[in-house]
């Protein structure tokens, strides 16, 4: 009977001991888990303040917006992963295995994710061949997209439409397709066509067509005038107009031309001809069995 009791003793003692042990481990596992979510959250603060001082410096440094916007959002995606894997390692989990964890899902991720990759390394060409920055405007030739470049992240590159909507186009399609940049240089050419019927006298249209160009206070007077004739059509002879103007005027001054070209052919009795068909009929045929 005393062994039993002797043995039964030992028994809760070891119990007891391996209670205490799980106590003092959990609780250790507790703090260690709250210190962690305590770095998460001051050094997610710690960046916010981290990205305001590094966009603060490259302003002044006068570094252009397309770069500085990337630099800031792989400053940002850097500096959260050094927290996080921080906060891990406070957990317990030890270095070799974060690293093992994270070149295995490395591998698993850029074979699934092999479109962002691309996008990324789209938006690293970008930066380097510069045929667009922030501030221009520009056509995405495959897609048909256009309009004014407001940002050039990582993976995407945000254009903001004329009627101000938001288009997110992959870096990876922009570096692969062709791109037309309005913007880049500062004049553009006008080049605008309009009909005149074949019996009308051409010398007197482009004579007219001319005075429109001179009434034009936004024409650049240094750059060539253009008044010719462009095609034979099948219902008309096609002119064509082309001078230049500044890049912020091109649409004003092609909207109030072509309002002008109209009042001026009123004035002078030009009519702009229709698609038009002649029918001829010819004579009836006698009919034969």
């Amino acid at each position: 009977m005393e062994q039993v009791m002797a043995k039964t003793s030992t028994l809760a003692r070891i119990i007891n001991k391996y209670i205490e042990e799980m106590g003092d481990e959990a609780l250790r596992l507790a703090t260690r888990i709250l210190i962690a979510i305590l770095i998460l959250v001051v050094g997610f603060r710690i960046i916010k303040y981290v990205l305001k001082a590094v966009s603060r410096l490259l302003t002044r440094a006068n570094v252009e917006v397309t770069l500085e916007t990337f630099l800031l959002s792989a400053l940002n995606i850097g500096l959260k992963v050094i927290i996080v894997f921080i906060a891990i390692s406070e957990v317990g989990v030890t270095t070799s295995t974060i690293i093992a964890i994270m070149g295995s899902a490395g591998i698993a991720l850029g074979l699934s994710l092999q479109g962002s990759l691309a996008n990324i390394a789209g938006g690293v060409i970008l930066l380097l061949m510069k045929p667009f920055t922030v501030g221009d405007y520009i056509y995405e030739d495959s897609s048909s997209h256009e309009g004014y470049v407001e940002a050039i992240g990582i993976m995407y590159t945000r254009l903001r439409t004329t009627d101000n909507k938001s288009v997110l186009i992959p870096n990876g399609q922009l570096s692969s397709s062709s791109i037309t940049n309005v913007s880049m240089k500062e004049s553009r050419q006008e080049d605008i066509t309009v009909g005149i019927p074949y019996d009308e006298d051409i010398d007197r249209v482009r004579k007219a067509l001319y005075e429109v160009i001179d009434a034009e206070e936004a024409v650049i007077r240094f750059q060539p005038m253009e008044v010719f004739v462009n095609d034979f059509k099948d219902s008309q002879v096609e002119m064509r107009i082309r001078f230049w103007v500044k890049y912020d005027d091109y649409w004003k001054v092609r909207w109030r031309t072509l309002e002008n070209i109209k009042k001026k052919f009123d004035e002078i009795r030009v009519p702009i001809p229709f698609n038009q068909l002649d029918v001829t009929l010819k004579g009836e045929q006698p009919f034969r069995r």
